[in-house]
């Protein structure tokens, strides 16, 4: 998967986010879809986590976006780890 010019995979973020609602998660699924031209994204929420999701491609876990809302701005940040071995392919 690449990214597109200008795309951040991840920054820092302020501590306080509010709930991921179920309306976000569908905003989140169709960006990321479109963003990386690829159908088997999907985005869904976390087991014991309100304010952030996880995101999958397929079954696999690639990553999890935080929710951030402050001085009454909403933004939300994608980090995703990979490991040295996923560069070997």
């Amino acid at each position: 998967m690449t990214l597109p010019l200008g795309c951040q995979v991840s920054c820092c973020v302020s501590a306080e986010g509010g709930a991921v609602t179920k309306d976000e998660l569908s905003k989140l699924e169709a960006y990321f879809r479109r963003l990386f031209g690829n159908g088997a994204i999907s985005v869904r929420g976390r087991p014991r986590k309100e304010d952030s999701a996880e995101v999958f491609v397929g079954e696999e876990f690639i990553g999890v976006i935080f929710r951030d809302e402050e001085d009454q701005e909403l933004s939300y940040n994608f980090s995703m780890a990979i490991l040295d071995y996923d560069l070997k392919a």
